[in-house]
């Protein structure tokens, strides 16, 4: 038995067993009086995915079919997929996710925990693309205060292409906007087909003539951690080397990453602008893009 063949009796087994707990009343079917079928029937997830029901039904009996993204992305949304489901669904079908906003940034209670314990160090969690998903308020003290940005601004690659505070004040901007992007590119081999890395290449390149330019080199770059020089206006120069916790043995997963002092003086500036930010070390200041803060505290989540 070959892998494709195995994975084809995965995903009918994962889609049966999806179909068999969702009753008709969740989708807007009649149950009527002689069911006997736990959850759906096959023609009626076929009719809610706008499929042929003898394909379905292959579908379901591992047959040698192909089945595209937007196939497999309408059953998901028919048999109420959560994104674990739906991400476990794609792997199964070997195709690629067309739905950016299908990405899971649920961090678990422990993760946040960790995230904001760090302080006065400043702590955020990433996605493969860069995108900032939450963050503990000595990031928003050192890079800016990402509660008031929009959502799809909140990305480190774009705010070195195209911010103002950023290119002010981090030191060596220019070299970390070329490893960044370089880092990116290598990024999209992998990823090059999914429509929110498209997105963002797409946006960069249509405002940022740096970024056309870094990005027409065709330069590749792994990920390592490297020292920061920030000059932030009230504390003075901050030297900072992150160093990351991987969510997942993927490099694309999303990754805690802490900013560590490289030096005593930056060690001693972050701890001077937590007493000037009214905070301490150690408490419980935490931010997550999307929503507005609690008790200046805590945010809520939104990619």
């Amino acid at each position: 038995m070959t892998g494709a063949d195995i994975r084809g009796q995965e995903l009918a087994a994962f889609l049966r067993s999806r179909r068999e707990r969702v009753t008709p009343e969740q989708v807007g079917l009649v149950r009527g009086p002689r069911r006997r079928t736990p959850g759906l029937r096959r023609e009626e997830v076929a009719q809610l995915s706008c499929v042929g029901v003898t394909w379905y039904t292959w579908l379901e009996q591992a047959r040698p079919i192909k089945v595209s993204a937007q196939v497999l992305d309408a059953i998901a949304r028919a048999l109420l997929m959560d994104p674990s489901e739906r991400a476990h669904l794609f792997a199964l079908g070997g195709a690629v996710d067309p739905r950016p906003e299908a990405e899971c940034t649920a961090l678990s209670a422990q993760v946040r925990r960790l995230m904001h314990r760090v302080a006065p160090y400043p702590a955020t969690v990433q996605n493969g693309r860069y995108d900032v998903l939450a963050y503990n308020r000595p990031w928003t003290h050192v890079f800016g205060d990402f509660d008031v940005m929009e959502p799809r601004d909140r990305n480190c690659l774009w705010l070195l292409a195209t911010d103002d505070r950023w290119r002010a004040t981090f030191l060596d901007r220019d070299e970390m906007l070329r490893d960044l992007t370089a880092k990116f590119r290598a990024a999209m081999a992998e990823h090059g087909a999914e429509p929110a890395w498209r997105e963002l290449r797409d946006r960069l390149l249509g405002v940022s003539a740096e970024f056309r330019e870094l990005w027409q080199r065709h330069e590749v770059a792994t990920v390592s951690p490297h020292v920061k020089r920030y000059q932030h206006p009230e504390v003075g120069l901050l030297r900072l080397e992150h160093r990351m916790l991987w969510m997942a043995p993927l490099a694309h997963a999303h990754r805690l990453i802490t900013y560590v002092p490289a030096d005593d003086e930056t060690e001693e500036r972050l701890e001077r602008l937590a007493e000037l930010s009214g905070e301490h070390p150690g408490s419980r200041s935490e931010g997550q893009p999307g929503g507005h803060p609690k008790s200046r505290s805590e945010g809520q989540s939104g990619e």
